[in-house]
């Protein structure tokens, strides 16, 4: 999938004006602030109405919510109703939804439990089946794992490099950590202030960025990491 140009637009000032191109696994990565989240929304047709979106793509399919494409939020503790069974918060039949908690290694034990009786991780799991029911063409991922404590964070990884694998599903991977997202992904693309600032093989770039911009991000999620360990 090819997005030639994806421009967003407040009062005739654009917050977004970039283009960038999933092959199989991309991470957009920037710090807060940078347009991630504003790229995901116009993907997803989510942006408020105040705002105009221009997108020119090119893919073998249609983007659709839902159905070619599906989003896996940041925060698991608050994308699901508490007040709902698990089981009571997926919309496919029964024997479909045992086949989806089993590709993510989820206990069927677990459908019978409201969101507030498991753990990030395994709420994490919960939305990411949830997610592959459509079978989508691209999966959406908005920092995924940054709700989620070290260990727990590397397990989901492994599961999605897994699942992609299964099941060929693109990847686009919103995230402000550089770790992550080369243990995810084999391509980048940096964003600030909604341009485009570098991209590439994400070997490559973490190696030898070209962009100052680059460089402190990878410094300061590598250094970040280092601390906590």
């Amino acid at each position: 999938m090819k997005i030639k140009k994806l421009r967003v637009s407040l009062n005739e000032s654009d917050l977004v004006d970039i283009g960038f191109t999933v092959k199989h696994s991309l991470a957009l990565v920037g710090q807060s602030g940078s347009g991630k989240s504003l790229t995901l929304k116009a993907l997803l047709g989510m942006l408020p109405s105040q705002m105009a979106l221009y997108l020119d793509f090119e893919a073998d399919f249609a983007l659709e919510r839902g159905k070619t494409i599906a989003f896996v939020p940041q925060n698991p503790f608050t994308a699901l109703s508490p007040l709902t069974k698990i089981k009571d918060q997926f919309f496919v039949d029964e024997r479909k939804m045992k086949a989806l908690c089993k590709s993510v290694d989820l206990d069927l034990a677990l459908l019978e439990r409201f969101p507030p009786e498991l753990s990030g991780g395994q709420l994490q799991r919960v939305i990411i089946a949830i997610a592959l029911s459509a079978e989508p063409r691209l999966l959406m991922l908005d920092e995924p794992t940054t709700a989620l404590d070290p260990k727990t964070r590397e397990v989901i990884i492994e599961l999605l490099k897994h699942l992609q694998e299964r099941q060929g599903f693109k990847i686009l991977f919103v995230t402000h950590d550089m770790h992550s997202a080369s243990a995810l992904c084999d391509e980048i693309c940096v964003i600030k202030e909604g341009r485009v600032q570098e991209s590439g093989l994400m070997e490559s770039v973490l190696q030898d960025p070209s962009n100052p911009y680059t460089k402190t991000l990878i410094e300061a999620s590598f250094a970040n990491r280092k601390f906590r360990e």
